[in-house]
This record gives structure tokens, C-alpha cells and sequence, in this order.
């Protein structure tokens, strides 16, 4: 599907900014930064706005997720945003009971740890969110009209461009991590329990939470999104066998739901038809160093790394070519600046191993970290790699 002429990409006004031109393995005039969390509790105003409002309501209200997206985007002048939702949106969207409690997470009205409870859960049509996700796709549209008068600090090529949107989407494994288990879980057992006892309720399990994310992730890139990111939180409790045979096909299924889109460059080819290019996608997913070449074989254009590979190393993992995101420490964010400012010289320095190179945390932003550290590390981004 070639994207309409309106969006970011086809009217190119973000084709080229530092963020696409990254995931597609290219440098411009500075090193491309933004945070994974940076819309949320570290901002004082993500605080005053989420009072009285709980998070599955803010998520599925378009204009709060929207100014939430936006929050850090106006504050930081990072060269992204990350769509404000949360991984168990889709599941809400078309009818699962889950909430998110205070301090603990997504809690699920019961445990999906078996083939009946799973039947029961797979007979809800994952195409029905196509209808459901219209909150999704307004919340998209309106921070992406935001965006387009925003741009980037610094340098020509941020200046020529609008700040990009992100999509956002959790993995297969971890939607159904969280299924499984009715809730959050430290060792995913009963993830990984009903894998191996009953392959086959996993199967199914794993094609409708790959279907139904996939579908989610679609949805904001065709509202307006410039990049997709499926994030994998739970991936690295699996060995490296688990992840290849019983998780990365949902992983691919999910993705091809955003392989098809395509924007018009404007350019022609040497037989006069219109250059086209597909929609970059990234990969991340925590504690995942021994994956990372099979999470970039599902289908991704950019992996994410976390920070307990060192992004030289993790170039070396991923194979040539592969640009990369991450990858500091979130708890050097309270380290002192002399200590933060050598370790984002560091990933910086290792970062040039691979032919792109976004900077993000090795994880989110800690909800006690200073929004002024932020700022700083963004502007020492851009001046570094400039």
C-alpha cells in the first residue's frame, strides 16, 4: 500500500529527517536522539495533566495521548516522539479485561495459562480492532498536525524538517507473557510453561497477539506515523532455540503488517515509474544480547539495543549494515554530569560501528530522573556528533 500524499512521509516532510535518514543506515549532520519514556512521570506536566485520569483512559483519549506525545517533544527538542499508549491497548480495544494498576501493571480479569482459555481468547476476531482503533488513529493524526510545525534543534537537516512520529506496539511474546500469566511476572513461567506443554494453544496464542498488535501498529503509521517500533519486553527470558522457533514467526507476522506500506520518493527510476520506499521499522526488546540477530531477522530495518551490550559489540551480533538505537544506561541519568557526559560520549564513539545510529537509552526514562538532565544529554548529542 502506497501511504496517501499527505502523510509525513509522502510529503516529505520528514523522509529526510535525522531519524528516518538513521534507520536507514544513513548519518546527517547530528546524531538523532530521543528517550523510550520520555512522555511520563519524569515530567511535571505529564503529572498535572494524569491527574484523576487513569492510564488505559488517557491512552484511548485522543487529545490527552496526544499533548502527552507532545510533552517532551516541545520540552527536550528531542528528533522524535513516541506515540503515548501502552502495549495493552489493542488487547482493550477489542474487549479483554485488563487495567493497569498502580505501581504493579497490567492485570487481566483472569489467566490465559491454558488450550480452553486460550480458545476463548482467540475467538475474539483481531480484525475487529480495525473498527475499535479509531481513538488510536485520532490521537496519531493530531500530534502529528503538532509535530509538523515542530522541528528538531539544531543543524540544516533538522531545520528542513518536521519532527517524526513514532508508532509503538508490544511483541507477541510479551502480550502473551502478560496473557498467560494474568498479570506482571518476574520469570514469565507460565508463558514459557504453556510453549513447551501445549505447542499448540501456544501457537495459537502467538498468531492472535501477532495478528492483533500488528494490526495496532498499522494503524498509527497509516494515521501518520514515520517509523514503527515493536518492543519485545519480555524476550530475554527466552534461550536463543525458544525465541527463533516458537516466537519469531508471530514476531514476522506482526511486522509484515507494516512491510507493505510504502511512501513515493518523488524520484523515478531508469524506466520512469515512481521510487518508492517502505516505512522503517525497529526492533527492541530488554536482556535480549544473545537474540539480537534473530530479532533483526524477523523483519526489522534498525535494532534496538539494551544497555548491557556495548553497540560496538552489538553490531558484531546483528551482522553489517544494521543501524542501531540505544543503547546508555537509564541509572547514569543520576550520575553526576561529568560521569553521564563521558558514558554518552561513549555510545556515541561505539555508535559509529554501525552505518546509523540513533541515540536512546538502554531503556526508559526512571520516573525520578530530572527533565534538565534530559535536555542537556539531547543538546550534548547533537554537538557531539555534529
Amino acid at each position: 500500500m502506497i501511504l496517501p500524499p499527505q502523510h509525513p512521509l509522502s510529503a516529505g516532510r520528514t523522509a529526510d529527517s535525522r531519524l528516518v535518514r538513521a534507520y536507514r543506515g544513513e548519518r546527517a549532520d547530528a546524531v538523532p536522539v530521543w528517550f523510550m519514556r520520555q512522555a511520563g512521570r519524569s515530567l511535571p506536566e505529564y503529572r498535572e495533566l494524569r491527574v484523576g485520569t487513569r492510564m488505559l483512559d488517557a491512552c484511548l483519549d485522543p487529545a490527552m495521548a496526544a499533548e502527552i506525545t507532545l510533552q517532551p517533544v516541545r520540552r527536550h527538542r528531542v528528533d522524535a516522539g513516541i506515540f503515548f499508549s501502552d502495549i495493552v491497548v489493542p488487547l482493550k480495544l477489542v474487549g479483554v479485561d485488563v487495567e493497569i494498576q498502580a505501581g504493579r501493571g497490567p492485570v487481566f480479569g483472569r489467566a490465559f495459562a491454558d488450550a480452553a482459555a486460550v480458545a476463548d481468547l482467540t475467538a475474539i476476531d483481531p480484525a475487529s480492532l480495525d473498527a475499535a482503533a479509531a481513538p488510536i488513529s485520532d490521537a496519531v493524526a493530531r500530534t502529528v498536525a503538532e509535530l509538523d510545525g515542530i522541528a528538531p534543534a539544531g543543524g540544516a537537516d533538522a531545520a528542513a524538517s518536521a519532527t517524526p512520529l513514532i508508532g509503538f506496539a508490544g511483541a507477541p511474546f510479551t502480550l502473551a507473557a502478560y496473557l498467560a500469566e494474568g498479570g506482571p511476572s518476574k520469570d514469565h513461567l507460565a508463558a514459557r510453561t504453556l510453549m513447551h506443554a501445549d505447542p499448540g494453544a501456544w501457537r495459537d496464542l502467538m498468531h492472535w497477539t501477532a495478528e492483533l498488535t500488528g494490526r495496532f501498529l498499522r494503524a498509527q503509521v497509516v494515521a501518520g506515523a514515520s517509523a514503527a517500533q515493536l518492543f519485545d519486553s519480555w524476550a530475554g527470558a527466552l534461550s536463543l532455540e525458544d525465541y527463533e522457533r516458537h516466537v519469531a514467526p508471530a514476531s514476522a507476522r506482526a511486522l509484515s503488517f507494516v512491510h507493505d506500506l510504502a511512501y513515493e520518493t518523488g524520484a523515478t527510476d531508469a524506466s520512469g515509474a515512481a521510487v518508492t520506499r517502505s516505512v522503517p521499522v525497529v526492533h527492541f526488546g530488554v536482556g535480549t544480547g544473545e537474540l539480537l540477530g534473530a530479532m533483526r531477522g524477523v523483519g526489522a530495518d534498525a535494532v534496538g539495543v539494551d544497555y548491557r551490550v556495548p553497540l560496538d559489540v552489538a553490531a558484531e551480533r546483528v551482522g553489517a549494515g544494521v543501524p542501531l538505537q540505544g543503547n546508555l544506561d537509564p541509572a547514569l541519568l543520576a550520575a553526576p554530569w561529568p560521569v553521564l557526559e563521558q558514558a554518552v560520549l561513549d555510545v556515541l564513539r561505539r555508535g559509529r560501528s554501525a552505518p546509523g545510529h540513533v541515540f536512546n537509552l538502554g531503556h526508559g526514562v526512571p520516573p525520578q530522573t530530572d527533565p534538565a538532565v534530559l535536555t542537556r544529554v539531547v543538546e550534548l548529542v547533537h554537538e557531539a556528533s555534529a
